[in-house]
């Protein structure tokens, strides 16, 4: 098994009434970005509190590093929620400075990183202005730099793209992938399933408080393989046979499901026998379809 960073272990919370989290697992690889998904009210929220210790598990356990997540850790893990704040009448760069240094930074060291961090974002005018300011976009940036900048272990955003523009959405995305290769491990909540097809290589997935789905993206997407394939050929009237059914045609597009019993190399060379192969192209299933399917079969 790879090397973790997090083992979460049938962590428990209530609520009064209310199950926030029954028995959840997950096991974050070190260097990853591992994709906390699941519909609003799931419980992701919760998890990711119970990481940041906002709140503790009612039980089962966390484990950091190897140790049972613990106060000393609270330096090594780096929080973006999903309602960020700052302080409206503050100016950006004083702020950006405080909130360094709350992070256990000097305030040189802070300084330092900073600067490198506001021309790396082409921000470095924002420095002296009031929050107030900026718009939602631009305060995102912020939030997004102090939450880096003293370089912890893990990483936890929940909905890092929420306010930005396509454009700052790819650099924010960028700059995830860039801190994961140099060895950060990232938890990444998002709605934007094409954001987690395109950077994460694990995910959970977590419905009505448990975890229903867990592992890496290879290994979820062979598992809800449906085994079928996009074949073009020479005519139009390609006609059904034991190996294969056919699920739609476009001209001589076809969309066919491999039948039981029955491999892809059989579906070939029952169509070679009659027609001409121009284009094979296997239909793997997205982290959408994935989701959508896991959920509507709890």
């Amino acid at each position: 098994m790879a090397d973790l960073i997090l083992e979460v272990n049938d962590v428990v919370k209530v609520y009064g009434d209310y199950t926030a989290l029954n028995k959840v697992n997950i096991s974050i690889p070190k260097g990853s970005i591992y994709g906390l998904l699941g519909p609003n009210g799931a419980g992701k929220t919760t998890l990711m509190r119970i990481i940041n210790q906002i709140t503790a598990p009612d039980s089962g356990s966390v484990i950091f590093n190897g140790e049972k997540l613990q106060g000393k850790h609270i330096s090594m893990i780096g929080y973006l929620p999903e309602e960020r704040g700052l302080y409206k009448k503050m100016k950006v760069g004083e702020q950006a400075l405080y909130l360094a240094q709350l992070k256990g930074m000097t305030y040189s060291e802070a300084l330092s990183k900073l600067r490198y961090w506001f021309k790396r974002f082409k921000i470095i005018e924002w420095w002296p202005k009031k929050v107030e300011e900026l718009s939602k976009g631009m305060a995102q940036k912020i939030q997004f730099i102090v939450t880096i900048l003293h370089e912890p272990k893990l990483l936890i955003f929940d909905e890092p793209f929420s306010g930005f523009d396509p454009i700052n959405a790819s650099i924010i995305r960028d700059e995830i992938v860039n801190l994961r290769d140099k060895g950060t491990t990232i938890i990444f909540s998002t709605h934007r399933m094409e954001s987690v097809e395109e950077i994460c290589d694990h995910i959970a997935l977590i419905n009505n408080a448990e975890t229903i789905l867990e592992g890496s993206i290879e290994n979820i997407k062979n598992k809800f393989d449906n085994k079928q394939f996009e074949v073009t050929i020479n005519e139009e009237n390609l006609l059904e046979s034991q190996e294969y059914t056919i699920v739609n045609q476009v001209h001589n597009v076809f969309n066919l499901t491999i039948n039981d019993n029955f491999t892809q190399k059989d579906v070939i060379k029952s169509i070679n026998e009659k027609h001409e192969i121009i284009l094979l192209k296997k239909h793997t299933p997205s982290i959408e379809e994935i989701f959508i399917k896991a959920i509507g079969n709890e």
